[in-house]
């Protein structure tokens, strides 16, 4: 590390990042009450957007389509027929055998 350059965690450059960026905060008001060189509060403004745009699409790529969504309601729709069937059966299996004990 050069001589003066200080290390700042990762959390307080998402702050100050969040600062900027989501609440209007200018760079150049930060970087005066903060003391820190307007292009390090830049680069972490830009590192920060980037990763919210890369959330962003990584959120987006999570979606279902329109025809996704239809096959898995329809395969859920079947999965439930047959667990309905099933329990049906059992009930009239459980009724004759308690039937046939009386």
């Amino acid at each position: 590390m050069a001589k003066g350059q200080k290390h700042r965690d990762p959390e307080f450059q998402q702050y100050v990042s969040k600062m900027i960026v989501q609440d209007g905060h200018s760079i150049v008001k930060i970087s005066k009450e903060l003391d820190i060189p307007y292009s390090t509060i830049q680069k972490w403004v830009r590192k920060f957007r980037d990763q919210q745009r890369k959330e962003k699409q990584e959120a987006q790529s999570q979606l279902l389509t329109a025809s996704e969504y239809k096959e898995m309601l329809e395969k859920e729709k079947q999965e439930r027929l047959e667990l309905e069937e099933e329990n049906e059966i059992l009930k009239k299996a459980m009724h004759i055998f308690t039937q046939e004990k009386s």
